[in-house]
């Protein structure tokens, strides 16, 4: 029982085992919610790919930084061992993603609520057309935004 327990776990995370250390650009961070108030950069609302994934994700500009704020909506399913939120550079991220199209902002902090991440200052936004929810593990994207202006 246990066993099967397990296997569907797995399966439900999706694609190949890959365990490779975090980079230096994968590291968590996190920034203070941002205001409510402030103007979007660019936007966009969750969809789901192999999960269920609602919410509304957004870029603004505070202080000088850019900074991916998830809104008070957002959520996603905990089936994910090893979430991850990054920008992918088409607006329709794959199930399975390869290392070089997308920037990781650093772990999900939560699967559910609103929450913030910084953008690394050398991140050119406009390379960038989505942001998923992506199991890095198992190399699977739970969900994405399209971003639009």
């Amino acid at each position: 029982m246990l066993g099967a327990v397990l296997v569907l776990t797995l399966s439900s995370c999706g694609a190949t085992l890959t365990n490779q250390p975090l980079t230096q650009a994968e590291q968590p961070t996190a920034a203070e919610p941002i205001a409510q108030n402030q103007n979007a950069i660019r936007s966009g609302t969750f969809v789901k790919a192999e999960h269920p994934t609602t919410g509304t994700a957004q870029i603004v500009t505070r202080d000088g930084k850019q900074v991916l704020e998830l809104d008070q909506v957002f959520e996603t399913s905990s089936q994910g061992p090893d979430l991850y939120v990054i920008l992918y550079r088409t607006e329709a991220p794959p199930a399975s993603i390869e290392e070089g199209d997308y920037v990781s902002l650093g772990r999900l902090q939560k699967f559910n609520g609103a929450q913030s991440y910084l953008i690394p200052d050398d991140v050119k936004l406009e390379d960038y057309k989505s942001v998923s929810i992506w199991c890095r593990q198992f190399n699977a994207t739970f969900g994405y935004a399209a971003l639009s202006s």
